[in-house]
């Protein structure tokens, strides 16, 4: 059942009510929600505008059969906003996880490789595109280096923090532990393929919260056994900044 948790929100329902009944059929059972807010952030620059996270947990909580907000993000330990952003999200009553980010110096110094050589390159861009550089490209990247190294810049931070182990270990538990029937993600990540697979034989309702063409084609694939796919643009209004809300 829905009930408002702002007077924002319950303005919002009554313009669309046909949003709220589609989620309470979504929502019909004890539901877990997983957010992988690494996959999400980056869904930002295609939809043109941005994801409160406050005003989405407010919504979120209007839907009395939704269990937890379960929210994955990594923490660059060290860094004020970083570690501030992570304790704003626990003040907002999410399920937070996180982790501390991996930051990895990776060379980028072509000065002992042949200008012809695509060894480095092998290290950012993946083979069979690679294979398809002819010489000149080839060259024209590592002479790129090479005025990056005149520079003085001979390493770049790679930040690496994935959370896929752990939600699949998550979802998984908390339907053999906790009761519950709906599993809700909101990603559109391959490696998610194989525990949202199992979830959907055991009869459990899988629903991925994702935004057009940000779902990968393994997941796709299994919408055949049951997956569902619900665009977040339908619920824009009721997430968004205040300021990016589009009147109609």
């Amino acid at each position: 059942m829905f009930q408002a948790k702002t007077e924002r929100i319950k303005k919002l329902s009554q313009k669309y009510p046909d949003r709220i009944l589609e989620l309470e059929k979504i929502f019909d059972k004890k539901t877990n929600i997983y957010i992988d807010f690494a996959n999400v952030i980056r869904w930002q620059d295609k939809l043109k505008w941005h994801i409160d996270l406050k005003r989405l947990k407010q919504f979120l909580d209007s839907f009395d059969t939704i269990n937890l907000v379960k929210f994955y993000s990594g923490t660059i330990i060290g860094e004020e906003e970083s570690e501030k952003f992570i304790e704003d999200i626990k003040k907002m009553n999410y399920d937070v996880h996180t982790k501390p980010v991996k930051i990895m110096n990776l060379s980028i110094d072509v000065s002992s490789i042949p200008i012809d050589s695509p060894i480095l390159l092998r290290d950012f861009i993946r083979k069979p595109l690679l294979a398809k550089f002819d010489l000149e490209t080839i060259e024209y990247l590592n002479k790129k280096l090479k005025e990056l190294n005149d520079k003085g810049i001979k390493f770049i931070e790679d930040l690496k923090c994935n959370f896929d182990v752990e939600i699949g270990r998550d979802m998984l538990l908390d339907y053999e532990k906790n009761g519950i029937e709906n599993f809700v993600l909101w990603s559109g990540d391959s490696d998610f393929a194989d525990p949202i697979n199992q979830l959907l034989n055991d009869g459990k309702k899988v629903i991925l919260f994702a935004t057009a063409r940000k779902v990968a084609s393994e997941l796709n694939e299994l919408k055949k056994k049951g997956l569902l796919i619900f665009d977040i643009q339908k619920i824009r209004n009721f997430i968004c900044w205040k300021k990016e809300i589009k009147l109609d």
